[in-house]
């Protein structure tokens, strides 16, 4: 499976594409779920500890903190950093933004499934009410296909016009942060809400 996003010219992956028709993004989020009950079952799911608090800045100068990481033991042979975005439509205040970070921990089975998940950074919400995730995933239109199968469930909760994703291939989640620099700079037309600048 070839990826359908539009390339920059640079490698990066972007969201014109839009999301996947209803049918097939359901069907593959419910196949993901049953994935995710296996792997549950083994044991192959960590939510390790050593992120977690880390405060990750980003092009369009907002910052978020890390508040979950979720991790399997997949080892990615083709490599690629994925960020998707989105603003919920009805969580407002700091009570509703900490009830949704801890309730989001049951969304947990709508990712991991996937083929070629290999882990996520949870970051809350920005001063923009945007909340972000940062994954490692194994292959590029992997990547992509759960950014659009992920979308028809995100748009049933989000606010319109306000999910996004950025996939850049060839790079592992922790060389995006430990290396900012070797992320494409964001071009004219980018708001840059998905390039990390500082972890």
């Amino acid at each position: 499976m070839r990826p359908v996003g539009r390339d920059r010219g640079d490698g990066v992956r972007t969201s014109s594409a839009g999301p996947l028709p209803r049918t097939t993004a359901y069907l593959a989020v419910a196949r993901c779920v049953a994935t995710t009950a296996a792997l549950l079952a083994g044991g192959r799911i960590r939510l390790p500890p050593g992120n977690v608090g880390r405060e990750i800045e980003f092009d369009d100068g907002s910052s978020a903190r890390v508040y979950r990481e979720t991790v399997t033991p997949l080892v990615p042979h083709e490599p690629c950093f994925l960020v998707v975005s989105f603003r919920l439509r009805w969580v407002r205040g700091r009570v509703g933004h900490a009830f949704f970070r801890g309730e989001s921990l049951l969304n947990t089975p709508l990712f991991v499934g996937f083929a070629g998940f290999v882990s996520k950074l949870w970051l809350a919400h920005d001063t923009h009410g945007r909340y972000r995730g940062l994954y490692e995933w194994d292959g590029t239109a992997r990547a992509e296909r759960y950014a659009r199968s992920l979308w028809r469930v995100l748009e049933l909760v989000c606010e319109a016009g306000s999910i996004d994703y950025r996939v850049v291939p060839g790079l592992h989640r922790d060389e995006a942060l430990a290396h900012p620099d070797l992320l494409p700079a964001a071009d004219a037309g980018d708001p840059g809400w998905w390039r990390v600048v500082a972890a």
